[in-house]
């Protein structure tokens, strides 16, 4: 009786991913809805449904630098219906942040990238400056009186910009938001000057000469700006940077879960509507396995710690 109850228990995950999914799937979007990340999650979330025979919910739970939805996930049951989307601040926040109550990397099972983009540094048109040199000396003059905003501590944006500023001599004041949505609006208005965020997003206000791109943050110039530099081109030699997303799970959900997971989002991204709607956003479709991007999670951690410390950042 002994050996039946103990072959139970352990036949149970198997069970259950066989039978998987069987409910609706959420995953957690930590950022506000209509950010550079929600949209694209939402496409590839309507694909995985319609593949799977399932309804995906996103759900949106922005703050603390990523860190709230990011939290939820990791107390879910790891039973594959609590999804997070894992992006740059996870990896950052492992070592910005002092006080965490869970591992922004260690508490997560990697399922597998999905895409990439380079960050643009836009200005609003009312700063007198139109080239990254104009922007230094110009910032220069000022320390400590030019506002920059990002989509909150510990966001791909504030590590770029800060990276940035660091490597430029650079001070200015952070302002963090809940979500690049609402930062963006800000500088587009003029309540703050400065911004980093990724690319895609920022098309149509650099169309409409809303923003002014003063260079990209990528290793070559995006096709959608070829007339911007990178920063590299511009005085910073080596500097390279993107804002990547991904799947994961709660740590400690089943192989098999994630294995199915990592199949559907890889097919997704070869579907014709994915592959349409990121090449429209200029995104860069990249997926991989478990194994690999549970790696490039702990490589991601460890250089954004390098980058965090010459800059100088620390949030308690």
């Amino acid at each position: 009786m002994a050996l039946m109850a103990l072959a139970a228990i352990l036949a149970a995950p198997v069970a259950r991913a066989d039978d998987y999914p069987s409910r609706p799937i959420h995953i957690v979007v930590p950022y506000s809805a209509g950010g550079s990340s929600d949209a694209p999650m939402r496409v590839i979330a309507q694909q995985m449904a319609q593949q799977m025979g399932e309804a995906i919910v996103i759900e949106n739970k922005p703050g603390q630098g990523a860190m709230i939805g990011a939290e939820y996930v990791a107390r879910a049951a790891p039973d594959g219906y609590t999804l997070l989307l894992a992006s740059n601040p996870q990896a950052i926040s492992a070592t910005l942040y002092s006080h965490l109550s869970f591992d922004p990397v260690g508490d997560f099972a990697a399922i597998s990238l999905f895409g990439r983009e380079p960050g643009v540094l836009v200005v609003n048109p009312s700063m007198p400056v139109r080239s990254v040199r104009e922007f230094v000396d110009y910032v220069k003059a000022r320390p400590d009186k030019i506002d920059y905003a990002s989509s909150g501590n510990g966001s791909a944006q504030h590590l770029f910009t800060a990276m940035f500023l660091s490597a430029a001599g650079l001070r200015m004041m952070h302002i963090p938001y809940r979500g690049s949505a609402q930062a963006v609006t800000d500088v587009v208005a003029g309540q703050v000057l400065v911004a980093m965020p990724g690319l895609a997003a920022m098309m149509p206000h650099i169309r409409e000469k809303r923003l002014i791109p003063l260079a990209v943050t990528g290793d070559q110039r995006s096709p959608l700006l070829p007339d911007v530099p990178t920063l590299a081109e511009s005085g910073f030699p080596g500097f390279s940077a993107y804002v990547w997303s991904g799947l994961v799970a709660p740590k400690g959900t089943p192989p098999a879960i994630i294995e199915r997971l990592n199949r559907e989002l890889k097919k997704a991204m070869a579907s014709d509507t994915v592959k349409a709607y990121m090449h429209n956003a200029s995104v860069e479709i990249v997926t991989d396995t478990p194994a690999e991007f549970q790696a490039f999670f702990q490589q991601e951690k460890a250089r954004d710690a390098k980058a965090i410390q010459d800059a100088g950042l620390k949030i308690d």
